[in-house]
């Protein structure tokens, strides 16, 4: 069955920076689109990276332009996020989803935590 396992969370500073990895099986991955959202405590899902089936197109939020970067490797079925330059309005519980938008299948998440 599809399984998506996020990691690399954890506490980072303001001004650091994390890179979370999103595994993926049961499927098919460089035939998808795939995407990260996340959900800040108490607020709802935020759309914030897609990637296309090659990772040569990407698409992302505004708030995280400039400073968060999405990659894929087909090769090892992983997705990555790459964060930097880390604000307290970041943490939140990420998700990786198979499909554009959030849309699809998502995996538990992994906790991003930016306290000083």
């Amino acid at each position: 069955q599809v399984q998506l396992v996020e990691s690399g969370g954890g506490l980072v500073q303001p001004g650091g920076s994390l890179r979370l990895s999103c595994a993926a099986s049961g499927f098919t991955f460089s035939s998808y689109y795939m995407s990260w959202v996340r959900q800040a405590p108490g607020m709802g899902h935020e759309w914030v990276f897609d990637i296309s089936t090659s990772g040569s197109i990407t698409d992302y939020a505004d708030s995280v332009k400039g400073r968060f970067t999405i990659t894929r490797d087909n090769a090892k079925n992983t997705l990555y996020l790459q964060m930097n330059s880390l604000k307290h309005v970041d943490t939140a519980l990420y998700y990786c989803a198979r499909g554009t938008r959030g849309s699809g299948w998502q995996g538990q998440g992994t906790l991003v935590t930016v306290s000083s």
